[in-house]
């Protein structure tokens, strides 16, 4: 008998499914703004992170990458709602990147990017 492979989503759906935990173990970015390849214009930007679930903003990260390739730590805003981290800082026309690491209040790590661009104003 052939083996038959799952698709890639089908085959996590189905680990998620026998280990209904794991699915709500890591704080996965829902949404992002800007989003992921979208655009902003220059100036004073807010950045704002959504997550699927509570994150701890006293450990958790904003990387910001400028065009340069330099890095800069943002502050994370310490109000909001427990999903959402925001900061805000000042961009210049380029190519920009924002490495997100957060930690979930069970204790577990994520992290990605979102990468962007700052338009002329």
């Amino acid at each position: 008998m052939p083996i038959r492979r799952l698709p890639r989503r089908g085959l996590l759906g189905a680990v998620l499914a026998l280990v209904p935990d794991l699915a709500q173990a890591h704080a996965i970015l829902e949404d992002s703004q800007p989003p992921a390849g979208g655009s902003v214009p220059a100036g004073m930007v807010t950045l704002r992170f959504r997550y699927n679930s509570r994150v701890d903003r006293a450990r958790s990260r904003l990387t910001l990458t400028r065009p340069d390739h330099s890095q800069v730590v943002l502050r994370i805003d310490p109000d909001g709602p427990p999903d959402i981290m925001t900061t805000q800082t000042e961009l210049a026309p380029g190519t920009y990147s924002v490495r997100w690491q957060v930690l979930a209040i069970d204790g577990h790590i994520t992290r990605g990017d979102v990468p962007f661009t700052v338009t002329a104003p």
